[in-house]
Protein backbone atom coordinates (compact mmCIF):
# COMPACT_ATOMS: atom_id res chain seq x y z
CA UNK A 1 0.00 0.00 0.00
CA UNK A 2 1.47 3.07 -0.97
CA UNK A 3 1.60 6.07 0.92
CA UNK A 4 -0.78 9.12 0.55
CA UNK A 5 0.86 12.91 0.23
CA UNK A 6 -1.61 15.59 0.07
CA UNK A 7 -0.72 18.22 -2.71
CA UNK A 8 -3.27 21.28 -3.29
CA UNK A 9 -4.05 22.03 -6.79
CA UNK A 10 -5.69 25.40 -7.93
CA UNK A 11 -7.34 25.26 -11.61
CA UNK A 12 -6.19 28.59 -12.96
CA UNK A 13 -7.58 28.44 -16.42
CA UNK A 14 -11.07 26.79 -18.00
CA UNK A 15 -12.04 23.41 -18.64
CA UNK A 16 -8.86 22.17 -16.67
CA UNK A 17 -9.33 18.97 -15.20
CA UNK A 18 -7.34 17.77 -11.91
CA UNK A 19 -4.70 14.88 -12.80
CA UNK A 20 -5.58 11.56 -12.08
CA UNK A 21 -4.07 8.25 -12.14
CA UNK A 22 -4.68 6.50 -15.43
CA UNK A 23 -4.08 2.71 -13.84
CA UNK A 24 -3.78 1.95 -10.21
CA UNK A 25 0.09 1.20 -9.37
CA UNK A 26 1.02 3.90 -12.10
CA UNK A 27 3.64 6.10 -10.74
CA UNK A 28 3.20 9.27 -13.27
CA UNK A 29 -0.49 10.83 -13.74
CA UNK A 30 -0.79 11.70 -17.40
CA UNK A 31 -0.43 16.08 -17.79
CA UNK A 32 -2.74 17.86 -20.32
CA UNK A 33 -2.01 20.79 -22.23
CA UNK A 34 -4.48 23.52 -21.17
CA UNK A 35 -4.57 25.56 -24.84
CA UNK A 36 -3.79 24.66 -28.51
CA UNK A 37 0.23 25.25 -28.97
CA UNK A 38 1.76 25.27 -32.57
CA UNK A 39 5.81 24.59 -31.80
CA UNK A 40 7.63 25.32 -34.86
CA UNK A 41 10.35 23.00 -36.12
CA UNK A 42 13.73 23.51 -33.85
CA UNK A 43 11.62 25.69 -31.45
CA UNK A 44 10.91 25.20 -27.83
CA UNK A 45 7.86 26.40 -26.06
CA UNK A 46 6.18 26.66 -22.44
CA UNK A 47 2.93 24.54 -22.45
CA UNK A 48 0.88 25.77 -20.10
CA UNK A 49 -1.51 23.42 -17.93
CA UNK A 50 -3.91 25.18 -16.02
CA UNK A 51 -2.54 23.76 -12.51
CA UNK A 52 -0.87 25.50 -10.16
CA UNK A 53 0.36 23.71 -6.99
CA UNK A 54 1.21 23.60 -3.41
CA UNK A 55 3.76 20.77 -2.54
CA UNK A 56 4.60 19.73 0.94
CA UNK A 57 8.19 20.47 1.86
CA UNK A 58 10.37 18.09 1.37
CA UNK A 59 8.96 16.92 -1.32
CA UNK A 60 8.99 17.50 -5.48
CA UNK A 61 6.78 16.76 -8.26
CA UNK A 62 9.15 15.35 -11.01
CA UNK A 63 7.93 15.94 -14.86
CA UNK A 64 8.73 13.63 -17.30
CA UNK A 65 7.59 13.11 -20.75
CA UNK A 66 5.07 10.25 -21.71
CA UNK A 67 6.73 7.17 -23.38
CA UNK A 68 3.96 6.91 -26.73
CA UNK A 69 4.76 10.84 -27.10
CA UNK A 70 8.60 10.33 -26.76
CA UNK A 71 8.07 7.20 -29.25
CA UNK A 72 5.69 8.67 -31.83
CA UNK A 73 6.26 12.28 -32.40
CA UNK A 74 9.89 14.54 -32.77
CA UNK A 75 8.07 16.00 -29.00
CA UNK A 76 10.90 16.21 -26.00
CA UNK A 77 10.09 17.22 -22.71
CA UNK A 78 13.35 19.70 -22.65
CA UNK A 79 14.59 19.66 -19.37
CA UNK A 80 13.91 16.00 -18.76
CA UNK A 81 12.81 14.96 -15.65
CA UNK A 82 11.19 18.85 -14.39
CA UNK A 83 11.79 19.78 -11.23
CA UNK A 84 9.00 21.53 -9.52
CA UNK A 85 10.09 22.93 -6.42
CA UNK A 86 7.83 23.04 -2.99
CA UNK A 87 7.32 26.62 -2.88
CA UNK A 88 6.55 27.45 -6.71
CA UNK A 89 3.61 28.44 -6.63
CA UNK A 90 3.22 29.67 -10.45
CA UNK A 91 0.70 27.89 -13.12
CA UNK A 92 2.95 25.01 -14.23
CA UNK A 93 4.20 24.29 -17.75
CA UNK A 94 5.93 21.79 -19.67
CA UNK A 95 9.16 22.63 -21.74
CA UNK A 96 8.20 20.70 -25.16
CA UNK A 97 10.79 20.61 -27.36
CA UNK A 98 9.74 19.69 -31.40
CA UNK A 99 13.18 18.01 -32.65
CA UNK A 100 12.07 17.91 -36.31
CA UNK A 101 14.31 19.64 -39.00
CA UNK A 102 11.10 20.73 -40.97
CA UNK A 103 7.46 20.14 -39.30
CA UNK A 104 5.76 21.84 -37.11
CA UNK A 105 3.91 19.78 -34.79
CA UNK A 106 0.75 21.00 -32.90
CA UNK A 107 -0.38 20.20 -29.67
CA UNK A 108 -4.54 20.78 -29.01
CA UNK A 109 -5.78 21.37 -25.78
CA UNK A 110 -6.31 18.80 -23.97
CA UNK A 111 -3.77 15.99 -25.44
CA UNK A 112 -1.92 14.51 -22.61
CA UNK A 113 1.98 16.01 -22.61
CA UNK A 114 3.58 14.89 -20.20
CA UNK A 115 3.47 12.80 -16.80
CA UNK A 116 3.97 13.94 -13.10
CA UNK A 117 6.07 11.81 -10.33
CA UNK A 118 5.83 12.80 -6.87
CA UNK A 119 9.40 12.35 -5.30
CA UNK A 120 11.02 12.63 -1.50
CA UNK A 121 14.04 14.77 -1.74
CA UNK A 122 16.05 15.01 1.44
CA UNK A 123 17.91 18.25 2.28
CA UNK A 124 21.55 17.84 1.62
CA UNK A 125 23.88 18.34 3.93
CA UNK A 126 27.32 18.98 2.46
CA UNK A 127 30.46 17.87 5.13
CA UNK A 128 33.85 19.44 3.74
CA UNK A 129 36.58 17.05 3.43
CA UNK A 130 40.34 17.04 1.90
CA UNK A 131 39.69 14.00 -0.42
CA UNK A 132 37.09 11.38 -0.76
CA UNK A 133 38.83 8.76 -2.33
CA UNK A 134 38.51 6.61 0.38
CA UNK A 135 35.03 7.43 1.88
CA UNK A 136 32.96 4.08 0.54
CA UNK A 137 34.34 2.31 -2.10
CA UNK A 138 35.15 3.67 -5.10
CA UNK A 139 33.55 2.11 -8.42
CA UNK A 140 36.23 3.17 -10.49
CA UNK A 141 35.25 5.28 -14.03
CA UNK A 142 31.87 6.81 -15.44
CA UNK A 143 31.29 8.36 -18.85
CA UNK A 144 31.08 4.94 -20.58
CA UNK A 145 33.99 3.42 -18.53
CA UNK A 146 31.81 -0.40 -18.37
CA UNK A 147 31.97 -0.54 -22.19
CA UNK A 148 29.61 0.17 -25.61
CA UNK A 149 26.40 -1.39 -25.98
Amino acid sequence: MRENVEVFVELCREDVQIPQYAREGDAGMDIRAAETVVIAPKKTVLIPTGLKVAIPDGYEIQVRPRSGLSLKTPLRVANSPGTIDAGYRDEVCIIMQNTSDDSEFTIEKGDRVAQFVLQKVPKICFTHVESVKDIGADRGGGFGSTGVG
